[in-house]
């Protein structure tokens, strides 16, 4: 049977409204109402037509009902400046990544969700410190976000999305954390987003304050915590000569120079006066474009991982699209574009065996 579902979810994928659709493939509105409301069962040609125009294969609008995000259920970074489109992509790309999570949770034994719940009244910073000492990180900077994240269970997708208004998002599915990051930003951001996401995961497992300003306010703490603990950031930066010096230091924490910037103001290293003159001179030169002698980028280390182990049995990229009647292209977006690559030795390997 046609799946209206899946027909919804398609057209959202591609930021299409029904009616958009419906002049793509020469009928009317309604029709697609129709389809979409499960009135109608379509004519084969009327399913080709739907195929070519979403770019999804025939096989996609006839499988099973998909395990959807709600809106309500992610955390949206830019929910303000995200028209209703590009959030409905997002959480469809998110839905995508849930059905090859559930297609490789069936073949390997992923590492088992480690992130740890705080209590209520614990503030973000206390919150990423007591995370920190429950993963046993001291204060030590992280190396990889992505791959830390991975290591305790996060499963973290790529969302390719050619806006900045989608910065991340991440949410909970049954007792699993997920975290869905934008790769059109520089690592220092990317970084900064991963962390602000796991603020949501350990702050608002249980919901968001209803002011969504506030509930962004907790996570950039956390993030900001998380990333520069404060007895490491202390004991290396006393004080604060120029912006030059806040860019060879920024290195140290992975992060960006206004980030750094914002850490030692609230830290109370950086005066308000200090604080205002270096974010005109961070904005003057750019530096909120184009990140000063930024990092290489981060990725995963599972995904390729578990190509590496598929491909030893012949399993490629597109035999697992075909699988999930998606388009191996889709594949491509969620997974970092990784899935021609080889794996690169991560430490989540370790924990890594097929089931």
């Amino acid at each position: 049977m046609f799946n209206p579902q899946r027909l919804i979810l398609g057209r959202k994928r591609r930021k299409m409204t029904a009616r958009a659709l419906a002049g793509v493939i020469g009928v009317s509105p309604i029709t697609i109402s129709r389809l979409e409301n499960g009135a109608n069962e379509p004519e084969d040609d009327t399913v080709a037509a739907l195929a070519g125009a979403l770019d999804f294969p025939k096989a996609f609008f006839f499988a099973e009902d998909v395990d959807e995000l709600p809106a309500e259920a992610a955390s949206f970074r830019s929910l303000s400046s995200m028209t209703a489109r590009e959030r409905d992509a997002a959480l469809s790309a998110g839905a995508i990544a849930y059905l090859f999570n559930d297609w490789v949770a069936e073949r390997f034994n992923l590492p088992v969700a480690d992130v740890p719940e705080q209590r209520e009244d614990a503030s973000p910073e206390a919150a990423a410190q007591l995370v920190r000492a429950h993963w046993g990180l001291g204060e030590q900077p992280v190396s990889s976000m992505i791959k830390l994240l991975e290591s305790k269970g996060v499963r973290v997708f790529s969302l390719c999305e050619d806006t900045k208004n989608v910065d991340a998002f991440s949410c909970w599915r049954s007792g699993q954390p997920f975290v869905f990051l934008n790769t059109f930003k520089s690592t220092e951001r990317s970084r900064f987003d991963a962390a602000h996401e796991l603020g949501h995961l350990v702050l608002h497992k249980h919901g968001a304050p209803q002011d969504s300003r506030q509930a962004e306010s907790e996570a950039d703490r956390f993030a900001s915590a998380f990333l520069m603990p404060m007895d490491d950031v202390l004991s290396r930066i006393r004080y604060v000569s120029d912006l030059e010096s806040l860019i060879r230091a920024k290195k140290r924490w992975g992060v960006s120079v206004a980030a750094l910037n914002y850490r030692l103001h609230k830290l109370k290293v950086v005066s308000d006066w200090q604080n205002r003159s270096l974010n005109i001179e961070i904005s003057s030169r750019g530096f909120r474009r184009q990140e000063p002698e930024g990092l290489p980028p981060e990725t995963s280390a599972l995904w390729p991982q578990i190509f590496a182990s598929l491909w030893r049995d012949r399993t490629t990229r597109d035999h697992i699209a075909e699988e999930l009647n998606v388009p191996s292209s889709e594949l491509d977006s969620i997974l970092f574009g990784l899935t021609g690559h080889t794996p690169d030795g991560g430490r989540v390997a370790a924990g890594l065996r097929a089931v």
